[in-house]
């Protein structure tokens, strides 16, 4: 049995228990985060909406490779695109996949930099 707290948001309540979903799902996401050209391309989706040219040029990579990492981050739930005429355009899939971005970059930051972390 799966207990819930309350959110701190509007949405449903989370779990207080781990079930196997949840953990795969999460696992899913940070596998999707362990690679540079995944990362280039969610941080230049972080606050609007790109196209898949000028998300490859951004990333330094062709634009078939960015379609094909796109596709995995589609697929895993972490961005969404949407038909603008004859492009695709992609964006972020909510805050917490800005939040947990800006999290891991905001950590590396510290260990690149040496500043001390904080709470």
């Amino acid at each position: 049995m799966v207990s819930v707290r309350p959110s701190p948001s509007t949405g449903p309540p989370h779990p207080d228990v781990l079930d196997d979903a949840r953990v795969q799902a999460a696992v899913m996401s940070f596998a999707l985060l362990a690679d540079p050209t995944r990362v280039r391309l969610l941080w230049a989706l972080r606050e609007r909406e790109v196209d898949v040219s000028s998300l490859a040029e951004t990333a330094g990579c062709r634009a078939t490779v960015a379609s094909q990492h796109l596709s995995k981050l589609r697929f895993a739930g972490l961005v969404e695109g949407r038909r603008d005429g004859r492009r695709v355009v992609y964006r972020l899939r909510g805050a917490h996949v800005r939040n947990l971005l800006a999290e891991a970059l905001f950590h590396a930051d510290h260990q690149v930099s040496g500043e001390p972390v904080h709470d």
